[in-house]
Order: structure tokens, then C-alpha cells, then sequence
């Protein structure tokens, strides 16, 4: 008999690994892990901004995402419907990151709420690779990449950060300095906390560490 249920157990670990993909993981906060993505990947021109409302939908702040969800209950939510998938609907010509899927739904799990500073402010890391990529990564990617380079900047990549650096226009954006392109768009500055890191990195000689 102990055999069959140890043979019984392995069977399903090895056929039925997803049954503990969806972990719950309490570091997904609204502000830092889940905004970024939709202002990022789906508030652009002519979609779900507070100027278009492409589909009814004004992605760029938790009351109008909240519009699209069903706390605790992701297949119950009209935008994780949307996004989930081999085929998704949304964002139009392109699929989200498999993980930033998957923050969505687990934010969704615990509720939806709007949670921000979920962790404290690390003002000693402001390097290029621990900092300013995750940051350009998850709030200007989705606008500024190789293949859409809004403005003429490619954020993907650390050369592309550095020419936006010039002229002072990428801090400039980043503290909605008037004359400069407010960035991210749509939506509130980043934190003081990430701000003052970019601008420490920019201030440090911006080295590619």
C-alpha cells in the first residue's frame, strides 16, 4: 500500500506540475509590480489611456483597472481574459511577458488591492543592472523599444539609455519638468526613491554595471 501512494504522489508531481504554479507571492504590490505594466504595455496612443478609452477602459490608474476586475476571482475578470493565453486579445500585436501575466493573476488572488511602497527605499543600489534596466524595463519598455522607438529612444538597451540622457531629457522626463516629455506617460512620476536612484547612476558617470 505504501508503495502505491508513493508511486501515486510521483505520478502527479511529474503529469501535473502546474497545480503549484500559482503560489502566492506577497511581494506583488499594485504600484511597484502591476501599474507599470498596463501604463507601459497598454496606454498607448489610440488605446487604453484616459484620453482614448479604447474599449471603455482607462488603464493608466487602479480605479479604471479596477473596471476590468473581480478581486480574488481572475477567470471572473473581463482584462485577465483578455490577456491570458497562446492567443490573447490584449495589448493588439503583441502577448505580455509570461510573468507579468502571472503577477496580474496572483494580484488578482489576493484581492486587487491598491498597494504601493511594499518594500523600503534601497538608497544604496543605483547601478545600471540592479536599478535603472528593471525600472526603464517595467515603466518605459512598452513605448520606447527596438521595434517603437517613441521619440527616437530605445530604452531596451543600455546605449539607448545613455542617449537619453543628453540635454538632461531623460531625468527632465522623469520629474515632469515642463518642456520635457512627461515620462512614463499618462500616469503619476515614478517615486522620489527610484528617481533619485537614476539620477545617482546619471550623476555616478552612468557606468553599464
Amino acid at each position: 500500500m505504501k508503495f502505491k501512494i508513493i508511486f501515486l504522489l510521483a505520478f502527479i508531481a511529474i503529469f501535473f506540475p502546474t497545480c503549484t504554479s500559482d503560489v502566492y507571492n506577497p511581494d506583488v504590490c499594485f504600484q511597484e509590480n502591476i501599474l507599470p505594466i498596463f501604463v507601459s504595455k497598454c496606454s498607448m496612443n489610440g488605446c487604453h489611456n484616459s484620453s482614448d478609452h479604447e474599449g471603455g477602459f482607462d488603464l493608466t490608474n487602479y480605479d479604471g483597472i479596477m473596471e476590468g476586475i473581480s478581486p480574488n476571482h481572475p477567470l471572473q475578470s473581463e482584462i485577465y481574459n483578455e490577456i491570458k493565453g497562446n492567443d490573447p486579445s490584449m495589448p493588439v500585436g503583441q502577448k505580455l511577458d509570461p510573468m507579468d501575466v502571472t503577477y496580474i493573476k496572483i494580484w488578482i488572488k489576493m484581492g486587487a488591492k491598491n498597494s504601493s511602497n511594499c518594500s523600503s527605499c534601497d538608497t544604496t543600489n543605483y547601478a545600471y543592472s540592479g536599478r535603472v534596466k528593471p525600472l526603464m524595463t517595467n515603466w518605459c519598455v512598452g513605448c520606447h523599444n527596438s521595434s517603437n522607438a517613441g521619440g527616437g529612444f530605445n530604452l531596451s538597451s543600455y546605449s539607448g539609455v545613455t542617449a537619453s540622457i543628453s540635454g538632461n531629457k531623460l531625468i527632465g522626463s522623469l520629474d515632469h519638468l515642463a518642456g520635457f516629455s512627461a515620462m512614463p506617460k499618462n500616469t503619476n512620476k515614478l517615486s522620489d526613491c527610484d528617481i533619485n536612484a537614476v539620477k545617482k547612476w546619471v550623476n555616478g558617470g552612468f557606468p553599464n554595471n
